[in-house]
């Protein structure tokens, strides 16, 4: 079976609980901007990926990889990956 291109999205963002500091900031500057109704702000990464793969279980296997391994630091951070 030949090789296919996927299209994924991985987001990663920090797990619940954790301090988010560049978050805070974020919220901080959108008040002082005039944003009103601003509860809270988390920050995360997005990353953008093209995958060979032959078929879609083997392109999420190797993105969760990616992520385990590189993309995510998964002591402090959750990711999720969609593939399109």
């Amino acid at each position: 079976m030949s090789d296919k291109t996927f299209s994924a999205r991985v987001t990663v963002r920090l797990k619940n609980g954790v301090l988010d500091p560049q978050g805070k900031a974020i919220e901080g500057a959108l008040g002082s901007l005039g944003f009103g109704g601003v509860g809270s702000v988390r920050q995360g990464k997005v990353f953008d990926i093209e995958l060979q793969a032959d078929s879609k279980k083997t392109a999420q296997s190797e993105l969760e990889a990616m992520c385990e391994k590189l993309l995510a630091n998964t002591v402090i951070e959750d990711y999720a990956v969609e593939i399109g």
